[in-house]
């Protein structure tokens, strides 16, 4: 229905900084929302940012000033820019859209398969 196609991750020292992408694809009637979650082993998934159709963007307040997410809609791809990271960045890190598609009838959430973005000190 619809697949999330994330760029791989990487290591990456603290101060440094990483680009993930996030194509979405299938059969796709519209998109609401792209965006990204992070999990840590042991906690709860949160937001790291997303962006809607029209641009609008939000960002968890660990990220905020340091990370930019950009999307194209032609492509229904997102970016998200990953600057002065540190280690508490280490996370696995899930693509995520909200839409809904040519044979549904609501909007609905679908994930990626998560890539693990680890950052040394």
């Amino acid at each position: 229905q619809v697949q999330l196609v994330e760029s791989d991750g990487g290591l990456v020292q603290a101060g440094g900084s990483l680009r993930l992408s996030c194509a979405a694809s299938g059969s796709i009637f519209s998109i609401n929302t792209m965006g990204w979650f992070r999990q840590v082993p042991g906690k709860q998934r949160e937001l790291v940012a997303s962006i809607t159709s029209g641009g609008s963007t939000n960002y968890g307040d660990s990220v905020k000033g340091r990370f930019t997410l950009s999307r194209d809609n032609a492509k229904n791809t997102v970016y998200l820019q990953m600057n002065s990271l540190k280690p508490e960045d280490t996370a696995v890190y899930y693509c995520y859209t909200y839409a809904i598609i040519y044979s549904g009838t609501s909007l609905r959430t679908y994930w990626g398969q998560g890539t693990q973005v680890t950052v040394s000190s």
